[in-house]
């Protein structure tokens, strides 16, 4: 699949262009309420109502996460929303005791993963220049820049969950050996972490944590 060229290139950044400076036109930044629900007042749950997940919301999720920047437009995320029976007792193989409640509690648990060969889909991910060649037979770079996109992609589900109305609770805690022979054996899917989401049970929940002031995380050089 080749890019666009000439004129249409012209126009399609014109038309990119103009509708950022729309949309910063429109929404300068967003709402301390908006702040507030995603990141500074959210919560992590593993704890949840019964309250069910339609499968319209999650493509909906998945629209809004597809939509973060990725290196190179990568996209080398990949999602299995394990919500039946039968995918949850596959899962519960692969958790420590602790985290197998947490989990069957949620009404979804996503394994949030990446696909080795992701760079094999840049010709129409990236169509303006093809950069296969930068990847191909270079696995250890292939696994870098899996693993470090796909990490994000899977913070900006959790981050597009809450904006959805949805609580989150990631979880690590698992053999990612045992998910990758249970849902990937015969694949090029690694799995990363679990993100269970639904609605949560604020019953369960604590104070919320310490976090670092400014002068001890951060330094302006």
């Amino acid at each position: 699949m080749g890019g666009l060229v000439g004129q249409e290139l012209e126009d399609a950044r014109a038309r990119a262009q103009d509708d950022h400076r729309a949309l910063r036109s429109r929404i300068s930044r967003l709402s301390d309420d908006a702040i507030d629900l995603i990141l500074r007042d959210a919560r992590s749950h593993y704890a949840w109502t019964d309250k069910p997940i339609a499968d319209g919301v999650l493509e909906e999720l998945y629209d809004i996460t597809c939509n973060g920047p990725t290196s190179m437009n990568t996209l080398p995320a990949r999602f299995v929303f394990v919500k039946t029976a039968e995918g949850k007792d596959r899962l519960a193989k692969s958790l420590k005791p602790a985290n197998v409640g947490k989990m069957m509690g949620a009404p979804i648990t996503v394994i949030v993963a990446h696909d080795m060969d992701f760079w094999k889909q840049l010709n129409v991910l990236f169509p303006h220049e093809d950069r296969r060649h930068m990847f191909d037979g270079k696995p250890e770079y292939c696994a870098d820049t899996a693993y470090r996109n796909g990490t994000m992609q899977g913070t900006y589900m959790m981050l597009a969950a809450r904006a959805l109305g949805l609580d989150v609770g990631a979880m690590s805690g698992f053999s990612n050996a045992i998910v990758d022979e249970e849902f990937f054996a015969g694949t090029m899917l690694k799995s990363n972490f679990l993100l269970n989401i639904g609605y949560g049970d604020e019953s369960a929940l604590f104070q919320k944590l310490p976090r670092l002031a400014f002068e001890q995380a951060c330094n302006i050089a």
